[in-house]
C-alpha cells in the first residue's frame, strides 16, 4: 500500500485521499460499464462495521449481496449454491399453497428452521441467476476465500484496501479506511450509484433494441402481406408442361 500513503504520523499510516477519490472514480465506471452490459456486481462485506451499507445499498441497487459467513465455494461451486436457493425457494412455496399444513408440526417446524437458515446466508444473492460480473468487497484480508475464488474464475475485484493489505490482489483497489462506518458507507454509496446508473442504461437499450425488433417484425409483415396481394391480383393461367409436345396429325388416305 505503499504507493497509496501519504505519510506516517506517530507509527499511523494516513491514505492520500486525492488517490483514493481518483481510484473509486475509475472502479465506479468499471462498475458502471459492467451494470450497463446487463451483468450483476456482487457486494461483500461481512465484517460489523460493513453489513448495514452493504445490505441497504444492495438491496437499492437491486444488486445482491453477502453480510453474514462467506460460504466456500459461493463462486467456484456456483451450481451448489444454486441448488440451495431453489430449495429454500421450494420450502416457501410449500408455505403459501397449503402444504405445510398437510405435514406434522415437527417436520414443519424443522422445515421452517431450515428456511430460516438459508435466508441468513443466501437470501441476498437468491437473485443472482449466474456468476457476477464483477465482486465489491470491504476488507480483503477478512474476505480473503472470496477474493481467492473471484481470481481462481477471472471475474475483477472492486475493494477497500486499508494501509495493511496487498493491494496487487484486486483490479480496482480503492485505498481508505475499511473499520470506519463513514468511510465504508461513503464508498458503498458511490458504487451502488454507478451500478444504478449502469442498469438504467442496459434497461433502457434493452427497451430500444426491443421497440427496434418490433418496428422490423411489422415492416416485415408489412411486405409479406404486400407480396401476398400482389400474387393474387396476377391473372391465372395454365402451367405449361415443360418437354410435351402436340401430336402429330395423321395423314389422310388418298
Amino acid at each position: 500500500m505503499e504507493p497509496y500513503i501519504l505519510m506516517d504520523k506517530n507509527g499511523i499510516h494516513l491514505v492520500d485521499l486525492r488517490q483514493t477519490q481518483s481510484n473509486l472514480e475509475k472502479a465506479c465506471l468499471a462498475a458502471s460499464e459492467m451494470a450497463a452490459n446487463g451483468q450483476q456486481i456482487l457486494l461483500v462485506g461481512t465484517k460489523s462495521q460493513a453489513r448495514e451499507a452493504i445490505s441497504s445499498e444492495g438491496k437499492r441497487a437491486q444488486a445482491p449481496f453477502v453480510v453474514e459467513r462467506w460460504l466456500g465455494g459461493m463462486l467456484t461451486n456456483f451450481a451448489t449454491i444454486r441448488q440451495g436457493i431453489k430449495t429454500m425457494e421450494s420450502i416457501e412455496k410449500m408455505m403459501v399453497d397449503g402444504t405445510f399444513e398437510k405435514i406434522s408440526k415437527k417436520e414443519r417446524l424443522m422445515k421452517q428452521r431450515q428456511h430460516d437458515k438459508m435466508m441468513v446466508t443466501l437470501g441476498g444473492i437468491r437473485d443472482m441467476r449466474h456468476l457476477p460480473g464483477a465482486i465489491f468487497i470491504v476488507d480483503i484480508m477478512r474476505e480473503k476465500i472470496a477474493v481467492a475464488e473471484a481470481r481462481r474464475l477471472g471475474i475483477p475485484v472492486i475493494a477497500i484496501c486499508d494501509t495493511n493489505v496487498d493491494p496487487s490482489l484486486v483490479d480496482f483497489p480503492i485505498p481508505a479506511n475499511d473499520d470506519a462506518f463513514k468511510s465504508i458507507a461513503l464508498i458503498t454509496r458511490a458504487i451502488a450509484e454507478a451500478i444504478i446508473e449502469g442498469t438504467a442504461r442496459y434497461r433502457a437499450n434493452a427497451d430500444m433494441r426491443q421497440a427496434q425488433a418490433d418496428i422490423e417484425a411489422r415492416e416485415a409483415e408489412a411486405t409479406g402481406e404486400a407480396r401476398q396481394r400482389e400474387r393474387e391480383s396476377r391473372p391465372w393461367r395454365p402451367a405449361r408442361r415443360r418437354g410435351c409436345r402436340a401430336p402429330p396429325q395423321s395423314a389422310s388416305s388418298g
